[in-house]
């Protein structure tokens, strides 16, 4: 447990809960019914507790998670014999109690957390896009409203660690791809995916303007179900619309960071891409 008494300056409603172990009353917590993405971090020394993707609607009032960051969450026999007290491994700041064995969920465990004990910190979300030298993909997203960070760099071949010459020859299965990390609260994949198939021609077959190579053809990596559907469906539309889309879709697979002199080239250049002009579709 962390000895440092550089925590963070509790309320007397938070000294109470994380300190002396109250309760907070069922239903009134704000993380109760609360299922945005993200991390859950101790309230009084900021430790990350727990992942959304583990939390359930145990219908009990408080927040409930069916795991948690291993090695974060310490377990303490309550004096009474008949719970289990949960404290921050950390600080040692009071969280809830932890039950096992009532079949909500596959994991068959519940920690019943008290709101007042955690800090929610929003997860970004990452979308990656090829069409094309990435230098001018990039520069588009990055003037998107809610758009976070960009990286360009190189996915979908198995040669370790590629470069750009190495990438250059054709041969290597890697594809010219733009990381794009977004916060989904002021940007959704369909209007980042939009974004896409309107700053490049996405009937090109392994080229994109003057570009011409393996490595400049147009995928959508995507990270999730969801992403793989919403594309889907805009592929859909642009064929209903006349276009023979050549735009492939595959599953998102270990991205290889490009050297630092192409990240934001377009910006420390102060030029604009040639290749890549938004015409719109959607």
């Amino acid at each position: 447990m962390n000895k440092n008494n550089n925590f963070r300056k509790l309320t007397s409603t938070e000294v109470d809960v994380i300190l002396h172990k109250a309760t907070e009353a069922p239903f009134t917590g704000k993380y109760d019914q609360f299922f945005k993405k993200g991390v859950y971090r101790c309230k009084r020394c900021g430790a990350a507790l727990f992942r959304s993707d583990d939390k359930f609607d145990a219908g009990c009032g408080w927040p409930s998670f069916d795991d948690e960051i291993e090695g974060t969450v310490k377990r303490i026999p309550d004096k009474d014999g008949e719970r289990v007290e949960i404290i921050c491994n950390n600080c040692g700041a009071h969280l809830g109690h932890i039950f096992i064995g009532e079949d909500l969920t596959k994991k068959n465990t519940r920690y019943c957390v008290n709101s007042i004990s955690m800090d929610f910190e929003k997860q970004a979300e990452t979308a990656y896009f090829a069409g094309g030298c990435f230098w001018g993909v990039e520069y588009h997203f990055q003037k998107l409203k809610g758009v976070t960070g960009t990286e360009v760099g190189f996915m979908g071949g198995t040669l370790p660690n590629p470069t750009y010459k190495k990438v250059c020859r054709g041969d290597t299965g890697y594809i010219e791809t733009v990381k794009v990390t977004f916060d989904p609260e002021v940007v959704d994949f369909e209007e980042l995916a939009k974004l896409f198939f309107e700053i490049h021609d996405p009937t090109q077959v392994d080229s994109q303007g003057p570009d011409i190579g393996y490595q400049y053809r147009s995928v959508v990596f995507y990270t999730s179900p969801e992403q793989k559907e919403v594309t889907e469906k805009l592929i859909k539309i642009l064929k209903q619309k006349g276009l023979a889309v050549v735009t492939e879709l595959l599953p998102a697979k270990e991205f290889y960071m490009a050297e630092e002199y192409h990240q934001k080239y377009y910006q420390k250049n102060g030029h604009e891409p040639y290749c890549h002009i938004r015409v719109k579709r959607f």
